[in-house]
């Protein structure tokens, strides 16, 4: 799963379906999530892409997307917002999630 950039990250969400965790390190919730994303990441391989956004290195996307509290997962098809969720999500749950833009 790759932490990714302001420069690259309207790039990669561009093209097919992108799930973007928008967190921070100091975030507990931030870090029981993400070794379910890891997984995900594995299972959807060419399906999906997911990446990670660091919200203090890259606060102009968080504005831009109205991340207001991390984790907040954003699903993107194409380069448009498909849905959007907050907080710590279950496997199952996220798999649902990512599924209705595949």
């Amino acid at each position: 799963m790759k932490i990714v950039k302001e420069k690259e990250f309207d790039e990669i969400v561009a093209k097919g379906v992108t799930l973007v965790d928008f967190y921070a390190d100091w975030c507990g919730p931030c870090k029981m999530i993400a070794p379910t994303l890891e997984q995900l990441a594995v299972q959807f391989e060419g399906k999906a892409e997911i990446i990670k956004v660091n919200v203090d290195e890259t606060e102009d996307l968080a504005m831009r997307y109205k991340v207001m509290s991390i984790p907040t997962l954003i699903l993107f098809k194409d380069g448009k917002t498909v849905a959007q969720t907050m907080g710590y999500q279950s496997k199952a749950m996220l798999e649902k999630f990512i599924g209705q833009a595949l």
